[in-house]
């Protein structure tokens, strides 16, 4: 009944508007205005929610649309392309892999062209972190934490400050001194800001049949800081790596069937109360709906990537035009460092085209084909995800805009099990970071597409934002919040159920 009740308010939603506070110069989409009469009607049909677990749904093998690749499940299957786009384009997504691979170095070099890394960073290239276009993971043994990093931020600390964030104008105020993202890398000559230390703890969970699942929760600090002390309002939000796949259909997603399943007050009284990441464009200042990072601070592919070149790399682009990448004005041996900016190829160390070129090769790495969708297990565990609740934030489909910028991703009907939205995911998940209209409780749902095949891409089975999660299991009862009923679901199901919901995401 709750998933009726949600369906109803997304077919609704064309006449209802979310009763969510937006910016005074953004009206929110409240209608698919691409849509004729007749692909309204489609749409509604073909996104129904399944009430027939008997056998697979009409093209649910195909997890992107027509853009899904079928190549050989390996360690490559998250780098293919998207299977509809042109021959031309082929060579577009050819030359923005090899830039996502590019090593940078640190300047002055003679490689000019990939002058620039840091002066500070967390890595050297897009791929460390995404290793294969998959997830990263925590640091184990004696690994480095390449795929993780921590944010860093402050709460507002007058009328003023807080005004900026409620204006969209930023999402957060970074540390004093070591900036929004803690460096532990550091160009030749200069020292890195410190090193991350995970510890963690064992705490029992024990489901319904006495069963006891052993969780292991991290307390997170920073040791061997270089420049001086951190501030006592400096909160730590880890964060490790997402995968890549499927960005640009993400990206297509029409707001209004994103808006239309916000519920901010729980006004159905179901106990979700999803809300919109409202953001800020990167490039123009326009709000938009934010729906790419850990907590939808993102509205666009392209937005997301030159963040990741200036925070992570210290690459400065049209965007994001320091070239001294996160180094704080207090840093000053960092901000003594040359930068790679070469003016007879641009203004900035990865002018256009390069971030052109590394954001069409994001929105077209192409989501692989479910996995044993008619086998009865995978369906019976898809009734046992749809009966806990589970969809309630993870929601199965869409069919993507008309007016999507590429082709390749227009009209799709697709399938990552998220609802982009942002949703309390109680204490224990807590970070107790602000992020734009992100509270320290909030995060968005994470797409599920693509995750059954972690283990082949990434070679781990860590999961949630800071991978402490173990295996799949252990991320259901991490659940809390607005997630705590599908999680005591779950937890109080048989074991038989339970295996079978496991089976269903290791499909996906």
């Amino acid at each position: 009944m709750a998933e009726m009740k949600r369906y109803l308010l997304v077919v609704l939603a064309t006449a209802l508007c979310p009763v969510v506070a937006f910016a005074d110069d953004w009206t929110p989409p409240t209608e698919r205005t691409d849509l004729t009469p007749k692909d309204v009607k489609r749409v509604e049909s073909v996104t129904r929610p399944t009430t027939d677990f008997s056998k697979p749904e009409r093209f649910e093998t195909m997890q992107g649309g027509a853009a899904t690749t079928k190549a050989t499940v390996n360690r490559d299957v998250f780098s293919q392309s998207s299977e509809n786009i042109t021959f031309a384009e082929e060579e577009t997504f050819k030359l923005g892999n090899a830039l996502f691979r590019k090593f940078w170095v640190s300047s002055p070099s003679s490689t000019q062209a990939s002058d620039g890394l840091g002066p500070l960073f967390n890595a050297r290239s897009c791929q460390s972190c995404h290793l294969k276009d998959g997830r990263g993971h925590p640091p184990e043994g004696d690994s480095d934490a390449t795929s993780m990093f921590l944010r860093l931020a402050r709460p507002a600390r007058t009328p003023e400050e807080q005004a900026r964030i409620d204006s969209y104008e930023t999402i957060n105020f970074p540390d004093a001194v070591y900036g929004g993202q803690f460096q532990d890398f550091a160009v030749p000559g200069l020292a890195a800001e410190g090193h991350m230390k995970i510890d963690y703890a064992e705490k029992p969970f024990t489901l319904g049949d006495g069963t006891v699942v052993s969780l292991r929760e991290p307390t997170y600090s920073v040791t061997d800081l270089a420049y001086g002390p951190m501030g006592e309002d400096t909160t730590l939000s880890p964060r490790i790596a997402n995968q890549m796949i499927g960005m640009g259909l993400i990206q297509a997603i029409h707001p209004a069937d994103i808006l239309a399943r916000a519920d901010p007050d729980d006004a159905d009284g179901d106990g979700i109360s999803g809300r919109p990441a409202i953001v800020s464009d990167h490039r123009t200042g326009d709000v938009k709906l934010g729906r790419f990072g850990w907590k939808a601070q993102n509205a666009s592919v392209r937005d997301q990537s030159s963040g990741a070149f200036s925070g992570d790399i210290g690459i400065s682009s049209p965007d994001a035009p320091n070239h001294w990448g996160d180094c704080s004005e207090t840093e000053a041996d960092c901000l003594a460092m040359p930068h790679g900016a070469q003016p007879r190829l641009g203004e900035t160390e990865a002018p256009d085209p390069v971030m052109e070129l590394v954001t069409f090769y994001s929105e077209n790495l192409a989501v692989p084909a479910r996995r044993d969708v008619d086998d009865p297990e995978v369906l019976r565990g898809k009734q046992v995800f749809y009966e806990a609740g589970c969809t309630s934030c993870h929601t199965p489909k869409y069919v993507t805009s008309r007016d999507a910028e590429n082709a390749a991703h227009r009209f799709q009907l697709i399938w990552p099990y998220s609802d982009f939205l942002l949703h309390d995911m109680g204490e224990g998940l807590a970070d107790h970071q602000q992020v734009g209209v992100a509270d320290g409780y909030e995060w968005r749902t994470a797409p599920l597409w693509g995750t059954g095949l972690t283990e082949v891409v990434s070679g781990h089975s860590f999961f949630l934002h800071d991978g402490r999660a173990r295996n799949r299991t252990e991320a259901i009862l991490w659940h809390g919040g607005e997630a705590e009923d599908a999680r005591d679901n779950f937890a109080n199901a048989s074991k038989e159920d339970r295996d079978a919901l496991i089976k269903f995401l290791e499909s996906l």
